[in-house]
């Protein structure tokens, strides 16, 4: 049974991985968006020819999170792995929100959509902002945790090399977006943003391979 448990929610992490990746299909379709300066939430903002498809694929992905958490906590019942679980949870919850409550249009092709005095774009003061934010605050804390965890219990091995250069990674993505966005100019919030969410994708399925070649000391 345990193992059984183990290979699902590896399973459903590594989907989860690879549809909060599913962005990438913007390059592929004409979405009318600069990857360099857009956010990736204009995607699926509601006058977006595609945003069925993109918002779909983040529905999808929160509900294996909220999946593979659940699956996952009694594997390690320990305070840094159940806090991990616990955050993946709410980013789960967070990305089917995100999903939800799109923004309501894009600035840079719709010439009637409102912009805020600031210059900044009009997802930073909606409601899909909060879910955002709750969404990053959330993954960064089970990162954090699974990889601390993973050097305190000298468990998850994997975590302790490619899943640590993936947090470092992510992080420096995330300082030069929250710089950028305070700085006049674009300074490439696109490509910063794109960059941090593929750290992400990439963690949860790392996060996956470790649960699967776990130490024994896991189930304990």
């Amino acid at each position: 049974m345990t193992r059984r448990r183990v290979t699902a929610t590896t399973v459903l992490l590594v989907l989860a991985g690879v549809l909060y990746s599913a962005w990438v299909a913007e390059f592929f379709l004409d979405t009318g968006l600069d990857p360099a300066h857009s956010f990736l939430s204009e995607l699926d903002a509601a006058d977006q020819p595609y945003r069925h498809f993109f918002s779909t694929a983040d529905a999808i992905t929160g509900v294996l999170l909220i999946a593979a958490a659940g699956l996952g906590s009694v594997l390690d019942r320990r305070a840094l792995t159940t806090t991990g679980w616990i955050a993946i949870a709410v980013f789960g919850a967070a990305t089917i929100a995100d999903s939800q409550l799109p923004i309501e249009c894009v600035a840079e092709n719709d010439p009637s959509c409102p912009v805020e005095p600031s210059g900044l774009f009009p997802q930073l003061h909606h409601v899909h902002a909060l879910t955002s934010t709750i969404a990053v605050f959330a993954v960064f804390t089970a990162m954090v945790a699974f990889t601390v965890a993973a050097f305190r219990y000298r468990t998850l091995p994997l975590l302790r090399t490619l899943g640590l250069a993936v947090l470092i990674l992510t992080s420096t993505a995330t300082l030069w977006l929250m710089i950028a966005d305070n700085l006049p100019g674009s300074y490439g919030l696109g490509i910063a943003q794109r960059i941090q969410v593929s750290g992400m994708s990439l963690y949860l399925v790392v996060l996956g391979c470790s649960v699967l070649g776990r130490r024994p000391a896991l189930t304990g």
